[in-house]
């Protein structure tokens, strides 16, 4: 591998001079230059960053922890948005700020964490993101002197800056407009009883009813799924209890999208057309699904990408102000309405 002192004495000047040129700290004259710049072009030589890093304080390196790269095509159950899409996010944002991500994979492993965070320190990343698959609390490690991290669809009783799909809201919306197009009977089929998206979106849906004077019918509210199993049982008991009331629903509002598909059949198996007898909507927005299915799916946005993006901007903040006490931050995901949920009125 080439050196400076290389193309100092390919170009026939001092090391120096190489170093100005890389650098652009002192004046150097266009004929020095050029012959500087054709040694480093027959070389192939490349410049070390670490003597750059030492001068500026600053390597241009993002940390990111996930869990993304080994839960890739790990379940086969309802799962929701593929936290890829934060990734994404962050990416875009990373790249247009002329900096360098690196990813590392816990292998949902979380005693990875402490020792993929002092690896990054290490390599001297100017600050880490950690993404989580779904919006929960963690614990994080204690470390000391801990370069800045950012929280991504999580985060922690200790305060660390975070980035939030804003939950309830989003069900809020989603339950509000249904009723606007005339539905008062509103069934809502949910994830996981205790995950905080759960626990936060019957928040919303219940906050809808009651702003429209409708009474809450705990018998509207059902579990789909137990875990990330590949099991349908919950889910067609849950739309089979629903359908056997005495005054069924005239929509069902489901945890997900990936939940709504399982909707649509076991309401087609039993000659439930949608949305003429019975409307659905989901929850995510995943357009491979929600654009393709028929009728197309109501649907709320997971705002997966913003929040990637925006949780590059705070972290990129707090590196230059230093500043890391800041609350949570929670994205709001927009209702996209299709032909999924039809109007009565």
């Amino acid at each position: 591998m080439a050196t400076i002192y290389d193309v100092a004495a390919y170009a026939g000047v001092s090391p120096k001079t190489v170093s100005r040129v890389i650098n652009g700290d002192a004046p150097v004259s266009d004929k020095t230059r050029a012959k500087v710049e054709t040694a480093i072009a027959a070389l192939g030589y490349i410049p070390s960053s670490a003597a750059r890093v030492m001068r500026s304080n600053r390597s241009d390196l993002v940390g990111l922890i996930t869990g993304a790269i080994s839960r890739t095509g790990e379940y086969g159950g309802v799962h929701g948005l593929p936290d890829m899409f934060l990734i994404k996010g962050i990416q875009q944002k990373i790249r247009e700020a002329g900096k360098t991500l690196m990813i590392a994979d816990t292998d949902n492993r979380y005693e990875q964490i402490d020792p993929l965070v002092r690896t990054f320190m290490e390599h001297r990343a100017e600050g880490i993101l950690y993404v989580t698959e779904s919006h929960r609390e963690i614990v994080l490690p204690e470390m000391p002197n801990r370069c800045p991290m950012v929280l991504v669809n999580c985060f922690d009783a200790a305060g660390t800056p975070s980035v939030l799909p804003d939950d309830e809201r989003g069900q809020y919306d989603l339950v509000r407009n249904i009723i606007r197009h005339g539905h008062r009977r509103i069934a809502y089929i949910t994830l996981q009883a205790g995950a905080e998206a759960t626990r936060l979106r019957l928040a919303g849906y219940r906050r809808a009813l009651d702003e429209s004077d409708m009474v809450f019918d705990p018998d509207l509210v059902q579990t789909g799924i137990t875990d990330f199993a590949n099991d349908s049982e919950p889910l067609i008991a849950a739309v089979l209890k629903l359908l056997s009331l005495a005054d069924p629903p005239t929509v069902i509002c489901c945890g997900n999208d990936e939940m709504a598909v399982r909707v649509y059949g076991i309401l087609r198996t039993r000659g439930v057309r949608v949305p003429e007898q019975v409307s659905v909507a989901g929850y995510d927005n995943h357009s491979a699904i929600a654009e393709t299915l028929f009728p197309p799916l109501t649907s709320t946005e997971l705002p997966y990408m913003r929040m990637g993006a925006l949780a590059a901007e705070i972290l990129f903040d707090i590196i230059e102000t230093k500043e890391t006490a800041r609350p949570p931050v929670r994205v709001v995901g927009e209702t996209i309405w299709r032909q999924s949920v039809t109007a009565l009125k």
